[in-house]
């Protein structure tokens, strides 16, 4: 898909883009089983629907940027844009913007339940702080 035939989320209703998230998480889950892989070691790997959400939403915003890749701090404005326009994604925002050992706010295999880049370090092992 290009640039141009992107559709943005931004306008949908939280329930349609948690319905969205949903999806792609079963899809996810599926595709995880499907290739032999045991729920027991990769369920708490995956972000939650909320997440998935804002990750969308961001992706959208890069997408509309033409690509490119925020700085630290415009990244920080679009997740806090992201929790002004969806009050409800708070939570879910301020998580993700206090995660530290999230690579490079690229989605990888790390705890935060991102899928990793080629050369994004691995922090699937990293404890959970979320626990804590």
């Amino acid at each position: 898909m290009t640039y141009d035939e992107h559709l943005p989320r931004g306008h949908a209703s939280l329930e349609v883009l948690r319905a969205e998230a949903a999806d792609e998480l079963a899809t996810i889950v599926q595709e995880r089983l499907l290739s032999g892989e045991d729920p027991w070691d990769f369920m708490d790997e995956l972000p939650t629907v909320d997440e998935l959400v804002v990750y969308l939403l961001r992706a959208d915003n890069i997408a509309s940027n033409g690509g490119r890749r925020p700085s630290a701090a415009r990244n920080y404005r679009v997740l806090r844009q992201i929790a002004l326009d969806h009050p409800d994604l708070t939570p879910s925002v301020w998580r993700l913007i206090g995660d530290k050992d999230a690579p490079d706010w690229a989605p990888g295999p790390g705890r935060n339940g991102s899928i990793a880049r080629p050369g994004a370090p691995d922090t699937a092992d990293a404890p959970d702080r979320r626990a804590s």
